[in-house]
């Protein structure tokens, strides 16, 4: 079976500043197409079995610029969008922290948002990844090659976090730079990192 490759999406203006980034669709920067355009051959140096992405823009950009429009298997999944941030949407930690100081995303979640993005606990993030782990395990079963998952920063830690076994708040220890790939497989049939936050050098 091959390994699960997680690419998160390249820069955009409110990655940049910190700003949470859930539904709301912003492009990439150049910076951020510079980003995952770097990446290709990271991922051309793997046998790509098949891919999900986000359907938010960000992610399906980045996917075209790895060249993922040449894998035949590409599906886009909503189960691969970033954590709902509900009230928090479009605000950075610094100003959250201000109204609710010691705020930790991982821990505390969300403040309530408007009906069709109400927020989301890390739980419910957590049974989303279970869901999406469910999808990328059948397609590893299918194809002798890596599957990709383009996605988000947040998402991807709680990802990683369900793929070990262990809460959807223990993401919180994996840091994940935007423009960078992440490659999760087994050792002796137990899960393990094997590649984190790796990224292109100069």
């Amino acid at each position: 079976m091959g390994d699960l490759l997680l690419v998160r999406h390249g820069e955009t203006e409110w990655s940049r500043s910190g700003r949470h980034t859930g539904w709301t669709d912003v492009p990439l920067t150049e910076h951020g197409r510079e980003e995952a355009r770097r990446l290709m051959p990271l991922i051309r140096s793997h046998r790509i079995g098949a891919a999900f992405v986000s359907p938010l823009r960000r992610a399906r950009e980045t996917a075209e610029l790895i060249g993922l429009h040449e894998v035949p298997d590409v599906a886009v999944d909503t189960d691969l969008r970033e954590w709902d941030y509900g009230g928090y949407e479009g605000v950075t930690t610094v100003e959250i922290q201000r109204e609710r100081p010691g705020w930790f995303l991982f821990t505390d979640g969300v403040a309530p948002g408007p009906p069709d993005h109400p927020g989301e606990s890390p739980e419910q993030v957590g049974r989303r990844a279970d869901r999406m782990l469910a999808k990328a395990d059948a397609a590893l079963a299918q194809t002798e090659g890596a599957v990709v998952l383009v996605a988000h920063g947040h998402f991807l830690r709680v990802l990683t976090a369900r793929w070990l076994g262990l809460p959807a708040a223990d993401g919180a220890l994996f840091q994940l730079a935007t423009g960078a790939v992440c490659r999760l497989g087994t050792e002796h049939g137990r899960p393990v990192i094997a590649g984190w936050n790796v990224r292109p050098g100069p």
